[in-house]
């Protein structure tokens, strides 16, 4: 029994109670709260539901819950209950329902953890979408490995997800990467504004080979020439990282494609027409503050040149156009405002401003030797997603930047993360599954097989929270998708692997030296297996390999 079975289970015992007190049924929720204690001896799950009802139904929570012991206690699947504090209900469940979740995974394998409840979502989701002047940067990679992951949960959750990449070839970022790229190609000192570092190097290199005669030509087609060819180099190289990091996208939409195709000039007549755009100073200015934006921006500034926004609101229109029903925006720390911004673009619109949907992610710090790394030799300012796979690998880069959330600055040790010990969060959870495939390999060595028939024998503290901890994995998995919190899937594999390593402790999964196969064996099989395929689904959802070998 998974906590989401009991909590419909106990919703369903308490408005029988209700009911039969004569009391208001409505006010019971359709699956009540339950929680792991904190201590063995208050029970397998402790529920707060009497706590909830009893003011609201008028009844001493206490006496509620007192009544909600006798009835759940006789329900299946329950041991006993107690009350306990002022209104708490502690709950054991038999040994045949905690344990029938063994039997749910090796039925489910793969599928354990997924769910329909996004299945009316047509999501887009849109992450990294760095400008194409030099390599992913910390940020962008922070993006790249929680945006899959975000992604990822999302789809096992019901979502139809299309990953995209919003690829910024329009504006004047782009000139001074081109100007960058000619000025190294010649020979000449990096403009003020432009790039350096030794990709720039390479890139102008790389435009030569491909285009000899550059050079002769006029000097206004010869900057178009690295522009054009540079900057397909530049995203080649960006694209090869990120597949080579896990991250692959459905969809690569060129920025300049809403200007080429029209579109902005569509937007832009449309809100002329429903009054959202008026025009003042000689510019265009949409009206975000009639949809909670703090002040108006500027679409078409005074000189006739659209401005960033312009670009902006032809492309969520493009994404509604190809009938995406939540349009997810993953921007860095400084893009704060586009919050109100977008939301507010999307009902000048006519759409509802909840279609738009952004999160904001914090910085990333990069520390060795207890000192902070700032630069790189490759792209001359900057740590980039190459760099930080060259000092610890895919794996442990991933894990690192998925484990945190996103609100909050994270620093990363990349002493740490080399390490092959418990202190390394990726290596004791990529352990714990390389140790449960060596036992499945041995358990076949002797011809041993997990035995669902048998795990009612399962009735140790350490095999019990193994079991319950495998149990809330389903919830987990929800509960990421729900609130955007792929980091939840890491921190659970973490207590997973933990439990885990506990029970390997205290006890004997294979027969040793001349002992008989029993029963329990099978049965520890079983639950090895169990916990085996969880955390293989769960390092799955945030594209980290699961290690047979270590």
């Amino acid at each position: 029994m998974t906590p989401a079975d009991l909590a419909a289970l106990l919703s369903t015992v308490t408005r029988t109670v209700v009911s039969d007190r004569g009391l208001d049924t409505s006010l019971v929720p359709e699956s009540v709260v339950v929680e792991r204690p904190r201590h063995a001896d208050h029970g397998d799950y402790s529920t707060n539901v009497a706590l909830q009802l009893g003011k609201k139904l008028g009844v001493n929570p206490r006496e509620l819950a007192g009544w909600l012991v006798e009835a759940f206690s006789a329900a299946d699947g329950i041991e006993k209950a107690e009350v306990a504090g002022p209104g708490f209900v502690n709950i054991w469940l038999a040994a045949a329902a905690q344990n029938s979740v063994i039997e749910t995974v090796l039925t489910q394998t793969t599928e354990y953890g997924k769910g329909d409840e996004f299945s009316d979502k047509t999501i887009n989701l849109e992450f990294v979408s760095a400008n194409p002047t030099g390599p992913i940067h910390l940020g962008g990679t922070r993006w790249a490995a929680v945006g899959d992951a975000l992604g990822r949960v999302l789809a096992a959750r019901g979502a139809k997800v299309t990953r995209e990449y919003y690829f910024n070839d329009h504006g004047s970022q782009i000139d001074k990467f081109a100007r960058s790229l000619e000025a190294s190609a010649l020979g000449e000192p990096t403009p003020d504004d432009g790039y350096a570092g030794e990709y720039i190097v390479e890139i102008a290199n790389k435009v030569i080979e491909a285009v000899p005669d550059v050079f002769s030509q006029p000097q206004e087609q010869r900057r178009e020439t690295f522009r054009s060819v540079g900057v397909e180099l530049m995203f080649d190289h960006i694209k090869s990282s990120l597949h080579e990091f896990g991250t692959d996208f459905d969809v690569f939409t060129h920025e300049n494609s809403m200007f080429t195709s029209g579109l902005v000039e569509e937007c832009i007549a449309e809100l002329r027409a429903n009054g959202n755009l008026y025009e003042s100073d000689g510019a265009w200015w949409l009206r975000t503050t009639s949809f909670g934006d703090d002040k108006d921006r500027v679409v078409i500034k005074s000189d006739g040149e659209a401005a960033y926004i312009a670009g902006d609101i032809a492309y969520y229109r493009d994404k509604r156009n190809r009938g995406f029903n939540l349009c997810m925006y993953m921007l860095g720390a400084d893009h704060h405002g586009y919050i109100k911004r977008l939301k507010a673009a999307a009902a000048a619109l006519g759409d509802d401003p909840d279609t738009v949907e952004v999160l904001i992610g914090q910085m990333v710090n990069l520390v060795r030797d207890g000192v902070p790394v700032r630069m790189s030799k490759r792209a001359g300012t900057v740590i980039t997603l190459d760099d930080l796979v060259d000092a610890v690998g895919v794996d442990a880069a991933r894990y690192a930047l998925i484990r945190s959330s996103i609100d909050v600055n994270i620093d990363i040790d990349l002493d740490l993360l080399a390490k092959q010990s418990n202190d390394n969060p990726v290596y004791y959870v990529q352990y714990a599954h390389a140790r449960l495939s060596a036992i499945a390999r041995n358990a076949d060595e002797l011809g041993l097989k997990p035995r669902l028939e048998h795990v009612d024998l399962l009735d140790s503290d350490t095999e019990g929270d193994l079991i319950r901890t495998i149990g809330d994995f389903d919830e987990v998995v929800a509960t990421a998708a729900q609130l955007r919190e792929p980091h939840r899937i890491s921190r659970y594999l973490e207590s997973l692997a933990g439990a885990y390593h506990r029970f390997y402790a205290h006890n004997r999964v294979l027969p040793q030296g001349d002992e008989e196969p029993g029963d329990i064996h099978g049965a520890r099989l079983a639950l090895c297996a169990a916990t085996r395929q969880v955390l293989r689904n769960g390092l799955d959802l945030i594209g980290v390999s699961a290690q047979e070998r270590m």
